[in-house]
């Protein structure tokens, strides 16, 4: 990883403490975004998130594993533009079964407790992503590179 300690703070403290992303997908003819609720690993290095099998993400996803997740600290204030951090996240999505599926939902419903009934669901889906790269833009224009090697 390139990166400083106050990047890597900032970049922490999103992942740890801002509850949903806005997750990108391939359509097959052009991007496709939804909102999505998150957890990350302690390290950084994986990103889980659910979603019905009957979307259009999850349908996307089948076709198309690379994901890139935006996640921000925005208050949709002018300070955003001297203040606000983003961190955009790319890397790939697979589908969760077996024990990666149950410590995956572990991790996400110990952030997301709110979420255990949608979860439970039959026909909901959740999903890993391998994180492999992050850039973290803060003060509008100062751009950070995180690498995460497989």
């Amino acid at each position: 990883m390139n990166n400083t300690a106050e990047s890597n703070d900032i970049l922490r403290k999103l992942c740890e403490e801002q509850p949903l992303a806005v997750l990108a997908t391939d359509t097959g003819n052009g991007p496709y975004a939804s909102l999505v609720a998150v957890a990350v690993t302690p390290d950084l290095r994986r990103l889980f998130f659910t979603t019905l099998r009957a979307t259009r993400k999850w349908a996307n996803l089948a076709g198309n594993s690379h994901v890139s997740l935006l996640i921000d600290n925005r208050s949709n204030q002018v300070s955003d533009f001297s203040q606000a951090a983003a961190a955009t996240i790319l890397g790939n999505a697979v589908e969760l079964s077996g024990a990666e599926l149950e410590s995956g939902l572990a991790l996400f419903l110990d952030r997301h407790p709110h979420l255990a009934e949608f979860t439970a669901s039959p026909n909901c889906a959740l999903f890993r992503v391998q994180i492999t790269n992050v850039y973290l833009v803060t003060r509008f224009q100062n751009v950070m590179e995180f690498l995460f090697s497989p």
